[in-house]
């Protein structure tokens, strides 16, 4: 057989070879699976999803997470909850309740309230405090005894709108006169009666500082308690001779005696007879 027949069919045989490798050793995940769908550009919170917002792309089968949807028809009128990123899957998780409509109320959670109290640039943090931020609040009013008090009433709350934005940029801090938090019913009344009896002020905190606050609150005695200096004994720090005697019985005791001292030193014995008597000189 020619040389050329044989490197011919050698070629031939080695593409079929490796053609049926690479079928055997190709990795299951690489093979197209079911569709997900993912969001084509931002879905701000509380917004109705719209088809041009979706995209359904294939998936892994072995890498789906759960609570996805396989076609964007599902979505039609559902309401986004949380804020949705561009690319990123559309969970069951991140959107409100089915027949929800849009706006704030779709993105409260089950059990929790709304509501908005009046804030200024100082109790306000600045416009540092956005959509989706957690604050501490606090009250300060005065007591029964119209003493001033300063306590942190309610702890690690959720921002959900500053003035009429529920999405804001955090490079550009926004100075408003109202902020809309999330509370339960209780912590409503809670917040209900602080700003009826003082001014509220805003505490933002980091996201992932889940610790409780226990604080018995501050008192304006608490400011201006100066903490009590050692008292040293006066002679201990002074010269003996430059000691200062303050004592006013002991002064005139003395002055009484120095007295006394002066009338004897003035007078003498003066004896005529068997007669004894004091002369002054």
């Amino acid at each position: 057989m020619k040389p050329s027949i044989l490197i011919g069919s050698s070629l031939v045989f080695g593409a079929v070879a490796a053609f049926f490798v690479a079928e055997l050793t190709r990795s299951p995940s690489a093979a197209k699976g079911p569709h997900v769908v993912i969001a084509a550009s931002a879905i701000p919170a509380g917004t109705e999803l719209s088809p041009s917002q979706l995209q359904a792309l294939d998936w892994p089968s072995s890498a789906i997470p759960k609570d996805v949807f396989a076609d964007t028809k599902l979505l039609d009128h559902r309401v986004a909850r949380q804020a949705i990123e561009a690319g990123e899957l559309v969970l069951e998780s991140k959107l409100a309740p089915v027949d929800s409509k849009g706006g704030l109320a779709a993105t409260i959670l089950p059990g929790k309230r709304a509501i908005s109290v009046r804030v200024n640039d100082v109790v306000g943090v600045a416009g540092f405090a956005l959509p989706g931020n957690y604050v501490d609040v606090l009250v300060s009013a005065k007591d029964q005894n119209n003493h001033a008090f300063s306590k942190i009433v309610l702890s690690r709350v959720k921002v959900l709108a500053v003035a009429q934005d529920t999405v804001a940029d955090p490079s550009k801090p926004k100075i408003v006169n109202a902020v809309t938090l999330e509370l339960t019913p209780e912590e409503s009344e809670q917040l209900d009666l602080a700003r009826s009896i003082g001014s509220l002020s805003l505490v933002l905190r980091n996201e992932m500082d889940t610790a409780a606050v226990k604080s018995e609150g501050k008192r304006l005695v608490d400011l201006t308690q100066q903490p009590a200096l050692a008292e040293e004994p006066l002679l201990a720090s002074a010269p003996v001779s430059a000691a200062v005697d303050t004592n006013p019985v002991k002064k005139t005791v003395s002055k009484r005696a120095k007295s006394a001292t002066k009338v004897q030193a003035e007078s003498v014995e003066e004896i005529r007879g068997i007669k004894e008597s004091e002369v002054a000189k």
